[in-house]
C-alpha cells in the first residue's frame, strides 16, 4: 500500500519496482494489495513489477472498497460488484490467479453470507485459491467460514492497536485461521522516528487520524522514551522490537509492515527471528496499550465502516 496508496511522499514507479524485486530477493514470499490502493495503481504497479517472478510469492489482494462513481472509497459488498473487481484485478495484476483475495470491508448493507457467497463462486471458477476478511467481528468470521472456509483475517494490531485481542485472534486460533496484522508499527508510530506528524504531507492519511493529532500525538510520543531505552539496550531497533511483540502473541499470527525503504525491509525481515524474554513483553504491554495510548484509532465516520469489537464495549 505504502507504493501507491494513503501515505507520503510516494516513491516514483521505478523506484517501486526495485524494492519490489528486492523484497523477493531478500525473500519476501508474500505480498499484500487492493483494488482501494491507488484505485486500481498499486494493482497495476505489481502486474508491471514481479508477475515475470509469480512462483516466488504468495499473492494476496482485495475486493469490497474502491473508487465509488463520485471518485471517493466507496464500499461495496453485492455479489455482482465483487465479481467485477476481481475480473478488473486479474487484468491489472497480470495473472491467472489471486491466491489470498479479502473482502476488504464488509458491508453492512449486504449480509456477509451473500458477499462471501460470491467469494467463493470464484474459488469455483478457478479465479481465487482462498478467501479472507478484514476488520471483522468473531460473529461475522463464524457467519463467513460457515458458507465457505476462510483461510486469513487481516486486521490492525499492534502495540497501541489491540482491539483484534478481545475475540477475533482467539476465534482465528479456534478454526485454524491466519490472523494478518496490518500497521504492525502503528503507521510509523512505532519506528520511533516520526516525531512532529503536523510535517506530514498533504493527503497522508494520518494527518485525519485523533492519534496523530496536535491533541494527542505528544502524550503517545511520550509512551515510547522507555521502550527506545529498552531496544537500544537489547541491540535491535524499536521497529524490530515492536514487530517482535506482535509475532509473540500468537502462533496464528503474520505480520505485514509497509516500507518505501531498503533499509527497512531488511530490519523489518530480520524481527522474524527475534525472541523475546516474558519479562520484555511484560514491560512493552505495561508502556503502550489501550489505556495509556491517547485518541481512538479512527474517526467516528471510519469506526462506523469497521466491524471489530472495540474494547469500550467488551463484555
Amino acid at each position: 500500500m505504502n507504493l501507491s496508496h494513503a501515505y507520503g511522499p510516494r516513491p516514483a514507479e521505478e523506484d517501486g519496482i526495485k524494492l519490489l524485486n528486492a523484497a523477493l530477493d531478500l525473500g519476501y514470499d508474500h505480498l499484500d494489495t487492493a483494488a482501494l490502493y491507488g484505485f486500481g495503481k498499486n494493482e497495476s504497479l505489481l502486474g508491471k513489477a514481479v508477475m515475470h517472478r509469480r512462483d516466488e510469492f504468495y499473492l494476496a489482494s482485495k475486493c469490497g472498497m474502491f473508487k465509488g462513481p463520485d471518485g471517493q472509497r466507496a464500499i461495496d459488498g453485492r455479489p455482482e460488484t465483487i465479481k467485477q473487481t476481481c475480473e478488473d484485478a486479474l487484468q491489472r495484476l497480470n495473472t491467472d490467479v489471486i491466491d489470498l483475495y479479502y473482502l476488504h470491508r464488509w458491508d453492512k448493507s449486504v449480509p456477509i453470507e451473500d458477499s462471501v457467497g460470491a467469494m467463493a463462486d470464484l474459488v469455483t471458477a478457478g479465479k481465487v485459491r482462498e478467501l479472507g476478511l478484514s476488520e471483522v467481528s468473531a460473529a461475522t468470521l463464524r457467519k463467513a467460514h460457515a458458507v465457505h472456509p476462510i483461510a486469513a483475517v487481516q486486521t490492525e494490531l499492534s502495540l497501541w492497536s489491540r482491539d483484534a485481542e478481545i475475540a477475533v485472534i482467539k476465534a482465528c486460533e479456534a478454526m485454524g485461521i491466519t490472523f494478518v496484522s496490518f500497521s504492525p508499527l502503528a503507521r510509523g508510530y512505532l519506528s520511533g522516528k516520526l516525531i512532529d506528524p503536523s510535517r506530514l504531507p498533504d493527503g497522508d492519511i494520518r494527518k485525519s487520524m485523533p492519534r496523530f493529532s496536535t491533541e494527542h500525538y505528544a502524550k503517545n510520543l511520550a509512551l515510547l522514551e522507555p521502550m527506545n531505552a529498552l531496544a537500544d539496550e537489547l541491540g535491535i531497533t524499536t521497529a524490530q522490537l515492536a514487530l517482535a511483540w506482535v509475532l509473540h502473541r500468537s502462533p496464528s499470527i503474520v505480520a505485514i509492515p509497509g516500507t518505501t525503504q531498503l533499509n527497512h525491509l531488511r530490519d523489518n525481515l530480520a524481527a522474524a527471528d527475534i525472541e523475546l524474554h516474558s519479562s520484555v513483553i511484560e514491560k512493552l504491554d505495561g508502556w503502550i496499550n489501550d489505556d495509556t495510548v491517547s485518541g481512538p484509532r479512527y474517526g467516528q465516520a471510519t469506526l462506523a465502516e469497521i466491524d471489530t469489537e472495540p474494547f469500550n464495549v467488551a463484555s
